[in-house]
């Protein structure tokens, strides 16, 4: 038995998983925000209660935001700010007394949908997270992808491509920087780029629906998106060449981006046809609880 959990800033979810990846129970609540001894003790009540329902002991796998650094031990770069510079993987191991697994929750929703999801039998898999924030994972042939410095996949995190009139110096990040995929391709940031050009407050959804109305304000504000979406995936794909690319997140419901964007993309690659598909994701908003479960192959620990 797999169980992952998948440490969320507002809900904790775990999940058991038997051999074939079909679930065995589920468990969720509230994240006791701003409060890490409280969220000690949810994640260890989570994996205890999934265990007594179940009549046995599994793997543990935890899908979290930020990463744990290679340096310290400690946890980095978490927006869940109550995390950072917490000694979590010693916590979690001493209160479970087993051998854990931790993985950013983008390498989580990656794994999960390169082991049984929509990119299953693909060698290597690029996911895409897109909504209040942007972020990616890396999955190669099976395993997540991690790095010296656990940050490969961090494409939000870089200046977007070839900037067009307007684009330069960007909105400000709150990584310090400007101009990063992230305040281009979030859900906040679709929303600030269709206010600056229309005065208009509306969300993802509200200006996704608007467009499919015919409102031109709208569709001129999607069809910007759409562009920036290919060239900051196109120069991915020119570095790593995936298999497969996943979106996943808020913005990956919008079903016109998986025929748009790789027809926009193909002027900005570094080939003659770029035949990399773009695919939705199969477990939704699953995908990262799964994902925290694949985190152990079948006969580890």
């Amino acid at each position: 038995m797999r169980i992952g959990v998948d440490l969320g800033g507002t809900k904790i979810e775990a999940l058991a998983l038997g051999g074939e990846g079909q679930v065995l129970g589920r468990r969720r609540i509230p994240t006791p925000r701003h409060d890490y001894p409280a969220t000690l003790d949810a994640i260890v009540g989570l994996v205890d209660a999934l265990e007594g329902d179940l009549g046995g002991r599994g793997t543990v796998g935890l899908g979290m935001p930020g990463a744990i650094s290679p340096a310290t031990g400690l946890v980095k770069n978490a927006n869940s700010v109550w995390l950072n510079g917490k000694p979590l993987v010693e916590d979690l191991t001493q209160r479970l007394g087993r051998s854990l697994r931790f993985a950013n929750d983008a390498n989580c929703f990656t794994l999960s949908e390169a082991v049984d999801g929509a990119a299953k039998g693909a060698r290597v898999v690029f996911g895409v997270i897109v909504g209040t924030g942007t972020g990616g994972g890396i999955a190669v042939e099976g395993r997540v992808l991690t790095g010296p410095n656990a940050i490969a996949g961090e494409w939000g995190h870089n200046p977007l491509p070839w900037p067009g009139a307007g684009e330069w110096p960007g909105p400000p990040c709150y990584c310090g920087k400007s101009a990063c995929v992230e305040t281009f391709l979030s859900g906040p940031g679709l929303a600030r780029d269709h206010r600056e050009k229309t005065g208009e407050a509306l969300d993802a959804t509200e200006i996704a629906a608007r467009a499919e109305a015919g409102d031109p304000g709208a569709r001129a504000t999607l069809e910007r998106y759409e562009d920036r979406m290919a060239r900051a995936l196109a120069v991915l794909i020119n570095i790593l060449d995936p298999d497969a690319v996943v979106l996943g997140g808020g913005m990956s419901k919008l079903g016109r981006l998986y025929e748009n964007v790789p027809r926009r993309w193909q002027k900005y690659g570094f080939s003659d046809r770029l035949d990399t598909p773009l695919l939705a994701p199969l477990h939704g908003d699953s995908s990262g609880v799964r994902g925290a479960a694949w985190l152990w192959a079948e006969g580890e620990g």
